[in-house]
């Protein structure tokens, strides 16, 4: 993990390490696009042929194996899962749950002048939510995904895992999940978004996944909704007064996610750099992972000022950003999720809290926050006239629709006047 000085000698290797995580983007897809391709339009043409067939290759899916889980074997698998695994799984599922519902939104209505307008909140059909089932099993990852699903009340919620370890099967089980599909990658994407004879399509598609599962979110997002492209996990710290010990621990916990691992520290402290750098080096020479992602991608930034580190972790847009407990979290604008002050591990985040884990990465929390119950609904609005509204505003969208040259437009307004007159 190295040090960069924002200023003075090395302002402009800052400038460009800066200018290259900025163009980071959420993952590049293009290496395997052709091979997701293929995968998709083999499951368009063939569909479960398709579907069994790349699960037997990718999924280790054995021959004469159901695709579908089986209730059953969920609820073996509960049945199995130690008590303390159980009860932490309840936990979880209890806060993600009212989490989700103190974030969904309400209905309401305006009222002025003879004119009704509101909205009205509806849930989606259908929704695919993708668990992935490779180097870890993911349990977390199932609850944080179907509980604001569950929430938002979409009537049908399947979930796809290639490989499912017992842990995810069991927190299936805990959830009330019904249909859980054994397959991932592509194949899984492209059967959920387009249906075969055996899975009906879904009208969304949530989610973390890898290269594959990505690229083909991305491809299929023209026919069925998706919640973002995800890229590698991202980690940010921006501290004046942080423990060294505990900044290292988050750097090192997020790190050891994804070899491509982004991971750094934003402070105006150089003496408090220094000591995270030593930090993360006595805590990650026994995690192979982390060591490795935090040498290729791990940075400490020392800028001038408070500010400019503040402006610096703006503009990066991490996906996962702790700071200070005495700080005043205004100043964020850009983030996945933020964790204040030295008793919030980001990993608690991940699992317990309650906001999910699925969160935007590749500077996408410029433009959105993690997955939420508003990524399971529709808010649709409503607006209704009286005869004195019609006669008050009428007129003035006759105006506008004469100035557009739309002349269809103030007709249909007139006609209707002319009724109430």
């Amino acid at each position: 993990m190295r040090i960069v000085k924002t200023y003075g000698r090395t302002a402009k290797a800052a400038a460009e390490l800066i200018a290259s995580i900025e163009r980071r983007g959420a993952v590049s897809t293009a290496k395997v696009e052709g091979v997701v391709s293929k995968i998709l339009a083999d499951v368009r043409k063939l569909g479960d042929k398709a579907v069994l067939e790349y699960a037997t290759k990718f999924d280790q899916l054995a021959k004469g194996a159901s695709l579908l889980v089986s209730r059953e074997e969920m609820q073996t698998a509960w049945e199995t899962t130690a008590p303390e695994l159980q009860q932490a799984m309840l936990v979880a599922q209890g806060n993600i749950r009212r989490f989700a519902e103190a974030q969904k939104p309400g209905e309401w209505t305006l009222e002025d002048n003879g004119l009704k307008t509101g909205q009205i909140v509806r849930p989606l059909a259908s929704v695919g939510c993708y668990v992935p089932g490779g180097r870890y099993p993911l349990p977390s990852t199932l609850l944080m995904t179907v509980t604001p699903a569950q929430v938002a009340g979409v009537p049908r919620i399947v979930v796809c895992s290639p490989k499912p370890a017992k842990e995810t099967l069991a927190a299936a089980w805990l959830a009330g999940v019904t249909e859980f599909y054994r397959m991932g990658g592509a194949q899984a994407i492209a059967a959920m978004a387009v249906g075969t004879a055996t899975i009906e399509r879904v009208e969304k598609i949530v989610g973390p996944g890898n290269l594959f599962v990505t690229a083909a979110k991305v491809m299929v997002s023209h026919e069925c909704g998706i919640d973002m492209p995800a890229g590698p996990t991202e980690i940010g710290v921006c501290s004046e007064t942080g423990d060294a010990g505990g900044i290292a621990a988050d750097l090192v916990a997020q790190a050891e996610h994804d070899p491509e691992a982004l991971a750094v520290l934003i402070t105006a402290n150089a003496e408090l750099g220094a000591a995270v750098v030593k930090e993360v080096k006595l805590q990650a020479k026994q995690n192979v992972l982390a060591k490795q992602s935090l040498a290729a991608q791990g940075a400490v930034f020392v800028t001038r000022t408070v500010t400019e580190a503040r402006e610096l972790a703006n503009r990066l847009a991490l996906e996962h950003l702790s700071v200070d407990a005495a700080t005043d979290v205004t100043w964020v604008q850009n983030a996945g999720s933020v964790f204040v002050g030295r008793f919030s591990p980001q990993s608690m985040g991940d699992y317990v809290s309650g906001p999910n884990h699925v969160l935007p990465t590749g500077r996408a929390g410029r433009v959105r926050g993690g997955l939420s119950v508003m990524d399971f609904l529709k808010v649709i609005t409503v607006q209704q006239y009286t005869k004195k509204g019609l006669q008050v505003l009428g007129p003035h969208a006759i105006t506008l629709a004469e100035a557009e040259g739309l002349v269809g437009h103030a007709a249909s307004v007139r006609v209707k006047l002319g009724r109430v007159r």
